[in-house]
């Protein structure tokens, strides 16, 4: 093991890993994470809290993380983006997390500003995802940091995470977009979320003609969906996201006070499509202020 992170060893040991998103307040206000990781606890094994989603100013990835370990929520896994920081603020942000007992993050570039509640302020991308992949690694295995200067002292220990989406066109070249990442040292993957199972068993199939699934853990996303509203937003709106026509039917076709229920089912019915395909090692469930679906979820599949 290169770390001392639990998910690492869960995955080592070949368990089916469940992790899960939380969603950091836009206040000060710690007792959101609180009552989020409550829910959560007992029910994954590790939790990623979002670093800016949407590109709208909220409570750091960090500082919420901490809160919810405090709650007693297992396996922090931090992320950080290259949009709002360059390569000398994530170095330092990652020496203070290793500090303070964090030993996993995911390496994002972000989603683009121009999302946000703050349009008019500037990007950084000093460095891409897969540069910041490679960064963390250096600074892990060889204890340099990314100038080539020494670290003097203890190095950060990090099981590094990195973002996949296999249903971005042109479709083809999404596993040769994971496979960089994997050369510059990626140890686990998070896909944008499934609902189109055909794409992604094409996606997986073409990652493992190319060997990536023995030298990567891959974490399928899973997102319910509460109403039928909310999946005719995420189909015409949410970049990245391929949502079939099939999940609005049986959603639509659910009476309206069960379509929440109904969210769920198709969630635990993907989670067991998944974990039946070769190359997939865990799922990563993105309740997205839903945090109540993920222990319903949990109990289904365990």
């Amino acid at each position: 093991m290169k770390t001392s992170s639990n998910l690492e060893k869960s995955l080592e040991e070949g368990r089916f890993v469940v992790t899960a998103e939380l969603g950091p307040p836009t206040s000060a206000n710690p007792e959101p994470i609180r009552k989020k990781a409550s829910l959560l606890k007992d029910h994954v094994d590790a939790f990623n809290v979002t670093d800016g989603q949407t590109a709208v100013a909220r409570m750091s990835s960090w500082a919420a993380g901490l809160i919810a370990k405090e709650e007693g929520l297992e396996g922090f896994i931090v992320q950080m983006t290259t949009r709002d920081r360059n390569r000398l603020a994530l170095q330092m942000d990652l020496l203070g997390c290793s500090a303070l007992g964090v030993n996993n993050v995911l390496c994002l570039s972000g989603d683009h500003i121009s999302f946000g509640n703050h349009p008019e302020a500037k990007t950084v991308y000093d460095l891409d995802s897969v540069n910041f992949v490679n960064m963390v690694k250096k600074m892990r295995d060889e204890g340099k940091f990314q100038c080539g200067d020494d670290i003097k002292g203890r190095a950060p220990e990090f099981f590094i995470g990195a973002a996949a989406n296999p249903f971005a066109y042109p479709l083809e070249v999404r596993p040769l977009r994971l496979e960089k990442k994997v050369r510059a040292g990626v140890d686990f993957i998070q896909t944008q979320c499934v609902f189109n199972l055909d794409k992604f068993e094409k996606w997986l199939e073409m990652v493992r003609d190319r060997g990536l699934h023995e030298k990567v853990d891959i974490l399928a996303g899973i997102t319910p969906i509460k109403s039928l509203g909310a999946a005719r937003y995420m189909q015409k709106n949410v970049p990245g996201i391929d949502l079939p026509d099939s999940v609005i039917e049986r959603l639509s076709g659910a009476p309206k006070g069960k379509r929440a229920d109904e969210g769920i089912k198709i969630a635990v019915e993907t989670v067991e499509r998944v974990r039946e395909m070769q190359g997939v090692n865990g799922v990563h469930l993105m309740a997205i202020e839903w945090e109540e679906a993920v222990p319903r979820i949990c109990d289904a599949i365990r």
